[in-house]
């Protein structure tokens, strides 16, 4: 089509630029595949969906980007940002020279595999945290496996956090699928010693199946993991009722927030303990720094009503 066909239409109004080289046919507002439709024609032969707009094409994640991510063979050179109006998401462009083997090979709009889209969320969070938490989304929902992300990973030449995505993918394997259930692994449970947890532990309640995020199986104790912060206030009370239901099989069970696990993980460990012991855990819990009060909260609470009360 000559180039002042497409001039008459645009003019017109009956057709729309919506990134160089690319136009809707129509009048109305694109949709938001459209636009990724358009910045990857735009980005020429090879591109591919990548990064945070490959993860909402995959549909996990948090809210998406306004920028779409697209992925181009390294040797090819296009400009790194472009938008073609004010109502048009900003195309990022990232390079490549794996983008053969990183490509899925049958989905369409064509996009990262979903093990390598997940590496290359944890390279751009800016805090290990948030690495985890792309980690443990990509595997709490299924769409991939801790054991297809550590093959992806030993792929790669240069990989920010190595080291503790390696270790942390083992904790995804068993069952810690939070940043917050991590940070109960290793700053609450391992360095005091607690008896090692099973994750995501299955139990009928009211003739559905539940998952309690921690279950000290022998000795009849949960640890949840949420607190009044993560769920809406209308929801407190679907946590009070399966508390009451896991009480009725001889479950008791412990509930800590963020704030608990990261800023009295010690005080969280001794009560932990406290309650283990009470319930027959020979313990005891172990301090995890010369200041640590987990060791001593313990012995203060398992002592005795003679023993003297704060």
């Amino acid at each position: 089509m000559p180039g002042s066909a497409i001039r008459a239409r645009l003019d017109s109004g009956r057709w729309q630029r919506l990134y160089p080289g690319t136009y809707a046919t129509y009048s109305g507002d694109p949709p938001r595949l459209a636009f990724i439709w358009a910045a990857l024609l735009s980005a020429g032969t090879g591109a591919v969906i990548c990064h945070q707009t490959a993860a909402e094409l995959y549909q996990f994640g948090r809210r998406p980007h306004r920028a779409l991510h697209v992925a181009i063979p390294e040797e090819r050179h296009v400009r790194r940002t472009y938008r073609a109006g004010p109502d048009a998401p900003p195309v990022i462009i990232h390079r490549s020279d794996r983008i053969v083997e990183v490509q899925h090979p049958v989905l369409r709009p064509p996009r990262t595999r979903i093990e390598e889209t997940v590496l290359d969320l944890t390279q751009c969070a800016p805090t290990f945290d948030e690495a985890y938490h792309w980690l443990s989304q990509a595997c709490g929902s299924r769409l991939c496996t801790a054991s297809m992300i550590c093959r992806a990973l030993e792929l790669r030449k240069k990989v920010r956090y190595r080291a503790e995505l390696e270790a942390a993918l083992g904790d995804v394997a068993a069952g810690a699928l939070s940043p917050l259930e991590y940070r109960y692994v290793h700053g609450v449970e391992r360095p005091h010693g607690l008896p090692t947890a099973r994750r995501q532990a299955p139990v009928t309640l009211g003739g559905r199946r539940r998952y309690l995020d921690n279950l000290y199986q022998d000795y009849l104790l949960a640890v949840e993991l949420d607190g009044i912060a993560a769920h809406p206030a209308g929801e407190r009370w679907r946590d009070i009722r399966r508390d009451n239901s896991l009480a009725s099989l001889g479950v008791e069970t412990l509930r800590y927030g963020w704030s608990d696990v990261t800023g009295q993980r010690c005080a969280v460990a001794g009560q932990v303990a406290t309650v283990l012991a009470q319930r027959g855990w020979p313990g005891p819990a172990r301090r995890c720094s010369p200041g640590c009060s987990a060791a001593s909260a313990r012995d203060h609470q398992v002592a005795g009503p003679e023993s003297p009360r704060e």
